[in-house]
C-alpha cells in the first residue's frame, strides 16, 4: 500500500501524514511548494511537487499508488488557484488521474453542509465532486468536516488578538457555529484510508459544542489576560464588498458573503460529536482547549 496525500502541507493534510507515517505507511506527499514539506520528508514521506490546476502532475502524482487523500482547497483562491479551477476542475482531474491509475481508495475531504442549493459557490462545488466521485468506480469514503479551527477559531480570529491586540469580525459575531480540529479529522481521515472496508460511506464531522465568534474572540482576550478589542464590519456593508470584490479576488469576496449570511441562510449547528465520538473512537477537541493550546503557542502564559 502507499497513500498519495494532495494537500500534504496544509492544516488536515499535515497531521494526516504524520500520523501515517507513524504507522510506516508509505506517503507520497503533494503539495505546491515541497521545501515547505521538509519535516515530512523527514518522517519519511516522498514530498512531491504537484498542483490541482496542473493535470499532468496529479497523474504522476497518483501513479504507483493504491489510495489517495484530496484535502487541498482553495475557497480563498484566485487567478490560476481560483475555487472553481481547483476545487472543480482540479478535483475533477484528480479522481480521474486515479481512476487511470488504478487506485484502490479514494478519501475524499469535502465540507459540512455541502448541497446543489446552498448560497456559497464553494459548496455547491463539494457537492458536484461528491457526486463525481461516487460515481467514478473508485472505492470512496467522503469526509464533511465543519469549520476547521485552526482557520476559523485562530487565523480569522484569536490571532489578531495574539498578535496586534485587536481583531474585525464580519458581521455581529452572534451566530452559532461548530467549529472542528483538523487534528482530529486527521483520525477519521485514518481509518477511511487504511480500514478495508472503509468505515463510512460519507460522514458529516464537528466538535463538541456551538461557540460564536464574539465568544472566541473573549476567550483569546480572558485566556492572557489581554483586552478585548474588537471592531465589527457590518454584515451589509460585507455582503456589498463581496460584490464588488468578486471579479477581483473572488476567494475574498466568497469568505465576505458567507460570513455575511445569517443563520437561516446558512445554519452552522452539528449536533452529532457524540455519535462520532462513540462509532469512530475520537475524543475530539473542545474550543476552549484548543485556544490554550494556541495561547501556548503563542508563548503567552495563561492567567
Amino acid at each position: 500500500m502507499k497513500v498519495l496525500v494532495v494537500g500534504a502541507t496544509g492544516a488536515l493534510g499535515r497531521p494526516v501524514v504524520q500520523l501515517l507515517r507513524a504507522q510506516a505507511v508509505p506517503v507520497r506527499a503533494l503539495c505546491r511548494h515541497p521545501e515547505q514539506a521538509q519535516d515530512l520528508a523527514a518522517l519519511g514521506a516522498e514530498a512531491v511537487a504537484g498542483d490541482l490546476a496542473d493535470a499532468a502532475s496529479l497523474q504522476r502524482a497518483c501513479t504507483g499508488v493504491t489510495r489517495v487523500l484530496a484535502c487541498a482547497h482553495g475557497m480563498l483562491g484566485r487567478g490560476r488557484h481560483r475555487s472553481e479551477r481547483g476545487d472543480d476542475a482540479g478535483h475533477r482531474a484528480l479522481i480521474d488521474a486515479a481512476r487511470a491509475a488504478g487506485v484502490q481508495r479514494f478519501a475524499d475531504t469535502s465540507v459540512y453542509g455541502a448541497g446543489p442549493d446552498h448560497p456559497i459557490d464553494f459548496f455547491r462545488n463539494q457537492h458536484a465532486i461528491e457526486r463525481r466521485l461516487l460515481a467514478s468506480g473508485l472505492g470512496a469514503a467522503i469526509l464533511r468536516p465543519t469549520a476547521f479551527m485552526e482557520h476559523h477559531v485562530h487565523l480569522f480570529n484569536g490571532k489578531g488578538l495574539l498578535d496586534k491586540g485587536k481583531l474585525q469580525l464580519i458581521g455581529p459575531g452572534t451566530k452559532p457555529r461548530n467549529f472542528v480540529c483538523a487534528q482530529d479529522v486527521a483520525r477519521f481521515a485514518l481509518r477511511a484510508l487504511l480500514e478495508d472496508p472503509p468505515p463510512f460511506r460519507a460522514l458529516d464531522i464537528g466538535g463538541p459544542g456551538h461557540h460564536v465568534n464574539t465568544e472566541v474572540a473573549a476567550l483569546y482576550a480572558r485566556l492572557p489576560g489581554k483586552p478585548l478589542c474588537v471592531s465589527h464590519l457590518p454584515a451589509g456593508v460585507a455582503a456589498v464588498l463581496a460584490r464588488w470584490l468578486q471579479p477581483l479576488h473572488p476567494g475574498v469576496a466568497r469568505i465576505l458573503k458567507l460570513s455575511s449570511l445569517d443563520a437561516t441562510a446558512m445554519p452552522q449547528r452539528f449536533d452529532a460529536t457524540v455519535d462520532d465520538e462513540r462509532d469512530h473512537g475520537v475524543r475530539m477537541t473542545t474550543v476552549p482547549a484548543f485556544v490554550r493550546e494556541q495561547v501556548a503557542r503563542a508563548g503567552i502564559t495563561a492567567v
